[in-house]
């Protein structure tokens, strides 16, 4: 009977805790609610492309929120070589690389954005925040510094602190601030610059030529995230240090699979061959997670050999996104950034940026509003992502759309 009672009681604990627990989280997810930042998820029922189907919506819908930037998502080439390689070397590895999870594929694969980067070795990761995760720890000891951008993604941002390092942080693309930093930090073993090569939420791209001076300057290593940049930038599409004539200047890149690249998953670390061994003895994120499946290995390995055959997918860019941010500035919207793919169309509501997007959607347009925390309170806003798959019909129908809505919320006259 005591044991019973004991039992009761212990019982009556643990839902005690799990209640007060659901309240609380319940609360948290009512704050969310009410300040109009809740993000929902609409359902795709297709092929990610420039023309998509989502559940609920009838017809043709255009997407114009996707990182889809070459449009090699639904590639026929890049399809088919996610097939073969799903036929030859199986759905997955089971393992980790070290372990047996290492296939030629891999091998292959790194071997070419190596190339691709013109740097000499390359990793393979689960994801680029995996890449991030796992970089810091391993390069940068108490006796080094790590001097970032304040507006740096939250996944460098994330991998900074899990590293034992100093840490600085420079205002938002300052260089005068910037070597502020590095003059505050000169006592240290190695100094390392952070920053993204492109900044995603806003479209900005970082001065690099300034950085790379002052990094020279000063001794210190310069690495840049990638993300929304490799595929497409640049005369050859090889990213913004190619863009900005510094590919020799900048020491370490992380980028993705999962945007341009085919848009599966992944990402990967490129640099020295040293460092590039060293990641691999001791980034915990590669030692512990299991190798990218063989499909995705093969498709972005596709996506990667196109691009290495021809810049011409990546050269489109630029006209078909000065369409959209000319259209869009003769219509009265205040467009962040410049000439990147990255077009934000600024609101400042979440709850405008909220419910301009689902009346978009009602004019066969998709797009997402990003309010706090993903962007500054304040700042909400609704990101356009121009595509290569997109035609110049595509970009004006749906720069009609935003005008349609933007006069009926009072965003235009």
């Amino acid at each position: 009977t005591a044991v019973l009672r004991s039992r009761t009681l212990i019982t009556g604990r643990t839902y005690g805790a799990v209640a007060h627990a659901r309240s609380v989280l319940e609360s948290e997810l009512d704050a969310i609610r009410a300040a109009g930042t809740w993000k929902g998820e609409r359902v795709i029922t297709s092929k990610q492309g420039a023309h998509i189907s989502v559940d609920g919506s009838s017809g043709d819908i255009l997407n114009f929120c996707a990182n889809n930037y070459l449009g090699l998502s639904s590639h026929p080439e890049v399809i088919q070589a996610g097939i073969e390689a799903l036929q030859k070397y199986g759905a997955g590895l089971s393992s980790v690389r070290f372990i047996c999870g290492t296939q030629d594929l891999h091998k292959n694969l790194e071997q070419k954005l190596a190339q691709f980067h013109e740097r000499d070795d390359c990793i393979l990761y689960a994801s680029c925040f995996d890449a991030n995760a796992g970089l810091f720890e391993v390069l940068l000891g108490p006796e080094d510094a790590v001097i970032s951008d304040e507006l740096n993604h939250a996944s460098i941002i994330d991998g900074i602190r899990l590293c034992k390092a100093k840490r600085f942080r420079y205002k938002h693309m300052n260089l005068k601030d910037l070597e502020e930093k590095l003059k505050e930090s000169q006592s240290s073993r190695l100094r390392l610059v952070v920053t993204d090569g492109v900044f995603s939420m806003d479209g900005d791209v970082a001065p690099l030529v300034g950085i790379c001076d002052l990094a020279e300057q000063y001794g210190a290593l310069v690495f840049i995230d990638e993300c929304h940049a490799t595929g497409f930038l640049g005369p050859r599409g090889r990213g913004t240090d190619e863009l900005l004539g510094v590919m020799d200047r900048v020491h370490i890149v992380n980028s993705t699979l999962g945007k341009a690249l085919g848009g599966a998953a992944g990402g990967y670390t490129v640099g020295p061959k040293s460092l590039i061994e060293l990641l691999r003895q001791r980034s915990r994120p590669y030692l512990f997670s299991n190798s990218l499946p063989p499909p995705v290995v093969g498709s972005a390995t596709r996506a990667v050999e196109l691009l290495l055959a021809s810049n011409e997918i990546a050269q489109s860019m630029a006209a078909k996104t000065k369409r959209f941010r000319n259209g869009m500035t003769q219509a009265g919207f205040t467009i962040a950034g410049a000439a990147h793919p990255i077009c934000p169309v600024m609101l400042g509501d979440a709850r405008l940026a909220s419910v301009i997007a689902d009346d978009m959607l009602k004019l066969g347009v998709y797009v997402i509003g990003f309010s706090y925390p993903v962007v500054p309170k304040g700042k909400a806003r609704i990101r356009v992502q121009i595509s290569a798959a997109h035609t110049d019909s595509d970009i004006d129908r749906a720069v009609d759309a935003f005008i349609q809505t933007g006069r009926k919320h009072g965003v235009i006259s």
